[in-house]
């Protein structure tokens, strides 16, 4: 067997526990989440640390990380202001423009601007979705939790907008992840995965078959 290193959280440094996290927990999705401030300014931004939480509700979640001299990033102050956001999903094909999203620039400039990112409107929320993205949750706020230094923002989908071309069965809403294109976060400042490698294997029922 071999050997494994041992970390204690509680002795550890906040960066060195982002590290293994980040770093272990592999692929993550990516929330590319545009929302809109006070003045009506878009805004853009991806984050790593999200997921589904809940099917009934249907819940979301993404985590926001204490950011800079602003201290959090202008997505969760949009939020707080409007209750909504759209969650779209991050394929290949826009992996750069996602990127350039990601920049630190001043408050209140539009990364969907600077990314030469088409945009267009939703159906529910008054937030619009980026229209190249082959899926886009919009979003209304649920609840926000305070975790230490991270803001984990949950919220609620009440409209999904899912490329046609997507479906392996539209009558089953049966989706092709090959279709999706879709990229994943892995470690380090610039590491991204495919996920169209992929595999399956049946769920197993009771009682157990014997292996042959």
């Amino acid at each position: 067997m071999e050997g494994f290193e041992e970390f204690d959280f509680s002795a550890i440094s906040s960066g060195d526990r982002y590290k293994l996290l980040a770093g272990t927990v592999l692929p993550r999705p990516i929330a590319w989440v545009v929302s809109r401030n006070a003045e009506g300014t878009v805004n853009a931004a991806p984050f790593s640390f999200f997921n589904a939480v809940s099917s009934a509700p249907p819940l979301i979640m993404f985590s926001v990380s204490a950011y800079g001299s602003r201290h959090w990033k202008d997505t969760l102050f949009n939020v707080r202001a409007r209750g909504e956001f759209v969650v779209n999903l991050v394929p290949e094909e826009l992996a750069e423009a996602m990127n350039i999203t990601a920049i630190d620039a001043p408050e209140g400039v539009d990364e969907t601007a600077l990314a030469k990112l088409e945009l267009a409107p939703s159906k529910v929320v008054d937030i619009p979705r980026i229209a190249g993205s082959p899926v886009a949750l919009e979003c209304r706020l649920y609840k926000e939790i305070e975790l230490g230094s991270n803001v984990m923002v949950i919220g609620e989908v009440v409209h999904a907008a899912v490329r046609s071309d997507a479906f392996a069965n539209r009558e089953r809403l049966h989706i092709d992840p090959e279709k999706l294109r879709l990229i994943g976060r892995m470690a380090g400042a610039g590491g991204y995965c495919r996920t169209r490698d992929q595999f399956t294997m049946d769920r197993p029922s009771w009682p157990l078959e014997p292996a042959e």
